[in-house]
C-alpha cells in the first residue's frame, strides 16, 4: 500500500475516533492534513484579531512551511495511529 492510500485510510479513521482529541492534537491534524493535501500555506492571515480559531489554524499550518507533502502524510498517519 502506498503512502497516499495509507493517508486516505488515516483520514477516514480520524473521522471515526471514539474520543475527540484535544485542541492541540486537532490543530496538528489540521495542519498536517493541509500540508499533505495543499502544500505550503497559500492563504492570507486572518484579519479579525478576535478570530482565535482561524488564527490558530493559520499559525499551525504556517509552522509546517517547507515540509514535504509525503512527510506530512506520514506524520498524519502516525498521529492518527496513536489516537486509535
Amino acid at each position: 500500500m502506498n503512502i497516499q492510500e495509507q493517508f486516505d485510510q488515516a483520514v477516514a479513521r480520524s473521522k471515526t475516533l471514539t474520543e475527540k482529541p484535544g485542541n492541540d492534537i486537532l490543530l496538528q491534524l489540521y495542519a498536517l492534513y493541509k500540508q499533505a493535501t495543499e502544500g505550503d500555506i497559500n492563504i492570507e492571515p486572518p484579519t479579525n484579531a478576535f478570530d482565535f480559531v482561524a488564527k490558530a489554524k493559520f499559525n499551525a499550518w504556517q509552522e509546517l512551511k517547507g515540509k514535504p507533502k509525503e512527510t506530512a502524510m506520514q506524520e498524519y498517519i502516525d498521529l492518527v495511529g496513536k489516537l486509535k
